[in-house]
């Protein structure tokens, strides 16, 4: 049985990859950088833990042509939140209707999209909760912990010894809306570091970009409760308290709430490297769902508003890195 990685950047080659050195058969599907990459250097995995795992440009089938879809009986999509309808024209132009389609994307409504475009076909949602960074040599480093995260279904009952083989088990979840806004609610972390300019252990170290990220999910959270929506604890702490603890002074912080710092140094957000590539972030589709999803109810988010306005700077160039002091200022003014 084949699986297809469609939109192998960063999480799509490296659970990809991860998939390939356990025996899966994969292909990768995606851009030319990456290609050419792949065929330089080959994929060289790494994590926190020590783990490496190094595949040669020959033990990696990866392409640019849509069409590689065709033999896949599963297919992962990894494309960026505004690629998702270019995605679902390609899967229905090539794929087999008897493939499972499982969204491993950031943001809300991603596997919707899919649906609304592949009717009759099982199309699942799926967050991947740990981060991957683009290293030199076509490296790719996990840099924090988590385990992915997917819809219940009967459909991927033949894939968990795959993944469990491959060291990215898939765990399912019978209320999966839950557990997307609470993987949305740390996603809201995700501008935070972009605009910082800073790894990711380094920013969450200070006091300063820990408020505002509290600020953003409070927000977040206040909005989700008129819309009875209850989000999951997916990290060790869980929502409610995780506002609080971020508001620790740093020291005790470090001491309370070690394990959220067990980073490594060199991780980084995904929408810091979109920044640096020059591509259009998903903004729009993690703090923007916010603001999206209080309009209807009568209520605001202007925290969650005001950073999306931020990131559209950042991206036209115009918005320079921001301390925490000065981003708290730019959120609450």
């Amino acid at each position: 049985m084949k699986i297809a990685i469609f939109g192998a950047g960063s999480i799509g080659a490296y659970v990809g990859g991860a998939l390939l050195a356990s025996g899966a058969d994969v292909v990768l599907i995606g851009r030319a950088r990456m290609q050419a990459s792949v065929a330089r250097h080959g994929l060289t995995l790494t994590d926190l833990n020590g783990h490496r795992h190094q595949l040669t440009p020959d033990q990696v089938p990866y392409t640019q042509d849509p069409a590689a879809l065709a033999t896949a009986d599963l297919i992962l999509v990894t494309v960026k939140s505004a690629d998702t309808p270019a995605a679902a024209q390609a899967i229905g132009a090539y794929a087999r209707t008897t493939a499972t389609v499982l969204s491993l994307q950031n943001g809300i409504g991603n596997a919707d999209t899919l649906r609304e475009a592949l009717p009759g076909w099982t199309v699942l949602a799926g967050m991947v909760p740990f981060n991957v960074v683009q290293l030199p040599e076509g490296c790719l480093h996990r840099g924090t912990e988590g385990e992915m995260a997917v819809e219940a279904s009967p459909a991927l009952a033949p894939w968990h010894a795959a993944f469990k083989a491959a060291r990215v088990p898939l765990l399912e979840h019978a209320d999966f809306a839950a557990v997307q806004w609470g993987k949305l609610l740390l996603n809201l972390n995700n501008p935070v570091n972009a605009l910082s300019g800073l790894p990711l252990k380094a920013e969450l170290s200070q006091r300063a970009y820990r408020r505002c990220l509290a600020l953003l999910i409070d927000e977040a959270r206040a909005v989700l409760r008129v819309a009875g929506i209850r989000p999951a604890k997916v990290a060790r702490v869980g929502p409610g308290l995780l506002p609080t603890l971020l508001r620790l002074p740093d020291a005790l912080f470090t001491r309370v709430a070690a394990t959220m710092l067990r980073i490594d140094p060199q991780a980084r957000s995904s929408m810091w490297e979109d920044l640096q590539a020059g591509r259009r972030t998903e903004v729009d589709y993690l703090n923007g769902a916010v603001v999206k999803l209080a309009q209807p109810l009568g209520l605001k988010a202007p925290a969650n508003e005001r950073l999306v306005a931020l990131m559209r700077a950042a991206e036209a160039g115009t918005q320079p890195a921001l301390s925490g002091t000065a981003l708290w200022q730019a959120l609450t003014r």
